[in-house]
């Protein structure tokens, strides 16, 4: 179906977590399964210094310390550029790597790519299983409760 991506769903909890290696905002390679143990919360969003996108990633900065004593790693993903990502991450002070993600790869992988990346969160567990999956701005408390 052409229009698919449009009306996809986001991955199924319990499923796998697609592995990826793509660059962050300093120029760093992520790789998902090299941070097996830990739990890892991507947030695809669809673009760097737009109110929404602004707002759910403050609110991740804004709760760093829970995300922190809980052992998680927090990612901002989106196709932007490393040099618009590290401006917009310094202009927010925001304690977390945003992902460039060319193409929307990686967005295509997890279901949020289309026009614009879906705005979609996930938290994938330390064995690489996807514990939270939802569309739109999930609290992160209610992100890191999944994270037993």
């Amino acid at each position: 179906m052409m229009l698919s991506w449009l009306f996809s769903d986001p991955l199924v909890v319990g499923g796998a977590a697609p592995d990826f290696s793509i660059p962050d905002d300093t120029g760093r390679i992520v790789t998902l399964s090299a941070l097996r143990g830990r739990y890892v919360v991507l947030v695809f969003y669809p673009g760097d210094d737009t109110p929404g996108c602004t707002k759910q990633l403050c609110q991740f900065r804004d709760d760093w310390s829970q995300a922190k004593a809980r052992g998680v790693e927090v990612f901002g993903v989106n196709p932007q550029n490393a040099r618009h990502h590290a401006n917009f991450r310094k202009k927010y002070k925001f304690p977390f790597p945003l992902l460039v993600d060319e193409r929307q790869k990686v967005a295509e992988a997890y279901h949020a790519n289309g026009l614009i990346v879906k705005r979609t969160v996930y938290l994938i567990g330390p064995d690489g299983g996807i514990l939270f999956a939802r569309r739109g701005m999930p609290s992160p408390a209610e992100v890191l409760a999944a994270a037993k």
